[in-house]
């Protein structure tokens, strides 16, 4: 498992990348991921391209971000899923807090 961050050319967006199981082994690589963005972060993408598994604790994960961006205000989209990442999502109605694309 590991989680990278790429800012946009411009600062305000982070992109966060998950690559392999999704679960409780990176909790803390991922906290310190966007807990460390510049300030003047507002959105965040989760790019989802190269995760093969999500479990309940990475979902607990995404809800800490988007506590931490803002609860309701919070722009956070998750990317380029696999079927069986989506699946989990759209079980977890994760559609309602998140942009999912």
């Amino acid at each position: 498992m590991t989680v990278t961050a790429h800012p946009s050319s411009d600062g305000t967006e982070l992109t966060i990348k998950v690559t392999g199981r999704f679960d409780f082994s990176a909790h803390q690589e991922f906290r310190e991921t966007y807990e460390s963005a510049p300030a003047q972060v507002r959105a965040y993408n989760i790019d989802m391209t190269d995760a093969t598994y999500l479990d309940s604790s990475a979902l607990g994960m995404l809800l800490l971000l988007r506590d931490h961006a803002g609860g309701d205000s919070a722009r956070i989209s998750i990317v380029n899923c696999n079927p069986d990442v989506r699946k989990i999502l759209n079980i977890s109605n994760f559609g309602q807090l998140f942009n999912i694309e």
